[in-house]
């Protein structure tokens, strides 16, 4: 019997395992941003020293995994699991990073809702007993992006006001059975949702549906509300899907109360850089939560949030091919305390 699941889609961790280290790794714009002082490695170049845009985001995660070993006083070879992905053809940032060191890999792809995703996989993986100190990690990086989703930089391509930035930067998380730390509650696994969308120029709202699915499984399924949350703060919406989140909520008699926030929408500021919508990619709400969320968790300023990582699952093809953008939302509620 699955003693631990609730309801269709959630489960509550009857050992909550502890975020004990966390890390996060940005470029120059993200430098540049409201968040800049949470951030432990902050790059001006944003090849980081490599040869392609590419071998600089698996150069980010390489940074991050190293950085987040240095933070939590460990080896590398310590971490028993790291679950990661990022958003480049068959997940090669993360692969490529993980490559010859070693330490076993699990790699994700749930497009931007992957640090969610790998954060729920690694408290499912220690609140279930199979292992102790497992890593949760994802990168994005704007040119590489770019390139691969929509036109080459060189293209010189008029961006759409919906449009968002997908973020330059990776975010790291440990979460182990013993230690002190933010401790993972429960989570609630999201569903594919598809409304139809195909402007690749707008995933907030491809996503937003899915969001808004997850976060009422996460209510109905736990017995719990908005009220009892610091924030619910979704991965990459954009303010264009926040403002479509808290329609679809409202238009379901549920009040967020003031308690919404989005990664896509905190991590610019969007009066001095122009990011149209906002931010999004995997690193937005990874350097979010590796940075801003989680130190607040840790100081007290934050009592308890729903972490709900946003993913819009299209591919270059399905793109190309005129097909609707497929969403899903995974959510990981975690509350403050040593």
């Amino acid at each position: 019997m699955a003693s631990q699941k609730r309801g269709r889609q959630s489960f509550a961790l009857a050992e909550p395992p502890k975020i004990t280290a966390w890390a996060s790794v940005v470029g120059k714009k993200e430098a540049e941003g409201p968040l800049s002082h949470t951030f432990d490695i902050k790059c001006r170049d944003t090849y980081f020293g490599q040869a392609t845009w590419e071998q600089a985001e698996k150069h980010m995660q390489q940074l991050a995994l190293r950085k987040l070993a240095d933070k939590a006083g460990m080896q590398q070879t310590e971490f028993d699991l790291v679950f990661s992905g990022d958003l480049l053809n068959q997940c090669i940032g993360s692969s490529f990073t993980l490559r010859n060191t070693g330490i076993p890999h699990l790699g994700l792809y749930g497009a931007c809702s992957t640090m969610a995703e790998s954060l729920l996989a690694a408290s499912m993986a220690v609140g279930g007993g199979f292992a102790d100190r497992v890593v949760a990690m994802t990168s994005s990086h704007f040119a590489s992006s770019e390139r691969q989703y929509r036109f080459p930089l060189g293209y010189g391509g008029q961006r759409t006001p919906c449009s968002q930035w997908t973020v330059t930067g990776s975010g790291a998380a440990l979460v182990c059975r013993e230690g002190k730390g933010p401790k993972i509650t429960a989570c609630t696994v999201g569903t594919v949702k598809d409304l139809g969308i195909t402007d690749a120029n707008n995933m907030g709202s491809a996503m937003a549906p899915a969001a808004y699915d997850t976060i009422r499984a996460h209510f109905d399924d736990l017995k719990t509300g908005p009220e009892d949350f610091s924030l619910i703060v979704t991965g990459d919406l954009g303010q264009l899907g926040k403002e479509m989140l808290l329609e679809l909520a409202k238009r379901d008699g549920v009040s967020l109360g003031g308690k919404l926030a989005d990664c896509g929408t905190m991590v610019f500021d969007n009066t001095t850089q122009d990011v149209h919508a906002g931010g999004s990619g995997c690193g937005c709400s990874a350097v979010t939560l590796c940075g801003e969320l989680l130190g607040k968790l840790s100081s007290g300023k934050l009592k308890k949030i729903l972490f709900c990582g946003t993913g819009a699952l299209l591919s270059p093809t399905s793109t190309q091919q005129g097909l609707p953008i497929p969403g899903v939302c995974h959510a990981v509620s975690i509350q403050g305390g040593a």
